[in-house]
């Protein structure tokens, strides 16, 4: 079976762990919404990232707020590259599916829309 990629993004005003832990929520919940096919058991794994701004809390305890208790998780730090997108919290879903590229739709919500405005 192929592995798809699912990307996501979301951006939060503060730097608090609530803050991140239900955007991340939020997110993780609208990309299932916009791939309804999408089962947490076809999950192969999630990386979540952080802008350097955003330190108070681990993303992947939303997912396991969730349930997704069985999806192996990592979280990391983006690189701080100038001028980048402030407290943004992404995501890599690796998704084993029969479905093509094209049918696969990633989410950017709140100010990471501008990160991919062709996806919107």
């Amino acid at each position: 079976m192929p592995v798809r990629a699912i990307r996501g993004a979301i951006t939060v005003e503060q730097n608090e762990a609530e803050l991140i832990l239900s955007a991340t929520r939020r997110l993780l919940e609208s990309i299932l919404s916009r791939n309804p096919s999408l089962q947490t058991d076809d999950l192969v794994s999630a990386l979540f990232t952080l802008t350097p701004d955003l330190n108070a809390v681990f993303p992947a305890l939303a997912a396991r707020q969730l349930g997704w208790t069985q999806v192996p998780m990592m979280c990391a730090q983006e690189i701080p590259v100038p001028g980048a997108l402030p407290r943004c919290i992404r995501v890599l879903l690796h998704w084993n599916t029969t479905l093509s590229l094209a049918q696969v739709h990633h989410v950017y919500l709140e100010e990471a829309v501008r990160l991919r405005p062709d996806l919107n």
